[in-house]
């Protein structure tokens, strides 16, 4: 009876020892445990241009990988990367399985969960991939009858091109592929979606235009970090990443993406705005 109530008694106060250490370590600063882990774990998600995995090295490339990588070199430490979704980023952030997401939206709803950065990561606008025999500079050379553009239903694009286009005919499909897809059949004369996803889209059917119709409907990306009191890891990351856009790296970690990727930077527009 007394050795099982010394087992007891060893039971508990090694379980309590263990909550003990579970409370530190998940109350240790982000910045505290990059430095301890030696590593920086950065979300990960197959979506070019922002993140693509070669598939015969498994090495992550893309604009999100760049960053990452060099915020790795500056503090001294590894790259991580941890495969998510756009999904799960938050959850992840959260959980304390990443660091950083990057090209994560800032919006009220994330920001309640998760912390952002002051400075814009980079920007996009809503864009069209048009047939390459339409002359477009503005969104009203598309509002002409004969003229058929698709969105995604009950989008940004969807409400944006619907307040534009009332001499357009606006074909509506329930997801971007299908929207793609109607451009990609010649269903359609234009796609409209935000910029970046065109890329590789246009790349797949090899054909068309990607043009930022004026005035331009541009959105701010960000990087997502874990909400937490010790802010230094979110303002170092602010620094970076305002250091990586105002000096043009930003820029040209995109553009050397796109050349590997068979794209001509020149093509495309710009994720700095300064540049539109």
């Amino acid at each position: 009876m007394k050795n099982a109530q010394l087992s007891w008694q060893w039971f508990a106060a090694s379980l309590i020892v263990l909550m003990l250490l579970a409370a530190t370590a998940s109350a240790q600063s982000t910045w505290d445990a990059i430095t301890d882990r030696d590593s920086i774990r950065v979300g990960v998600t197959e979506a070019p241009p922002w993140f693509s995995k070669n598939p015969v090295t498994g090495e992550w490339g893309g604009l999100g990988s760049a960053i990452g990588k060099q915020m790795a070199k500056e503090m001294d430490v590894e790259f991580e990367p941890v495969e998510v979704t756009w999904g799960t980023a938050v959850a992840a952030l959260q959980a304390n399985k990443i660091d950083v997401m990057f090209v994560l939206d800032a919006t009220p709803k994330r920001a309640l969960a998760v912390d952002f950065p002051a400075q814009p990561l980079l920007y996009y606008a809503l864009a069209v991939l048009a047939d390459d025999n339409l002359s477009i500079k503005t969104w009203e050379d598309l509002n002409k009858p004969g003229v058929k553009i698709s969105v995604t239903q009950g989008t940004t694009m969807d409400t944006y091109v619907s307040a534009r286009l009332n001499k357009a005919e606006i074909l509506r499909f329930p997801s971007n592929g299908e929207s793609v897809a109607a451009f990609q059949s010649g269903r359609v004369n234009a796609v409209s979606l935000f910029h970046p996803p065109l890329i590789a889209m246009r790349k797949k059917i090899g054909r068309g235009q990607i043009v930022l119709p004026s005035p331009i409907r541009q959105s701010a990306s960000s990087a997502g970090v874990r909400m937490e009191a010790d802010k230094r890891w979110r303002d170092w990351v602010n620094t970076s990443i305002a250091y990586y856009y105002n000096t043009g790296q930003t820029q040209v970690w995109y553009e050397e993406f796109l050349q590997d990727f068979g794209v001509d930077p020149s093509s495309v527009p710009a994720i700095r705005r300064e540049q539109w």
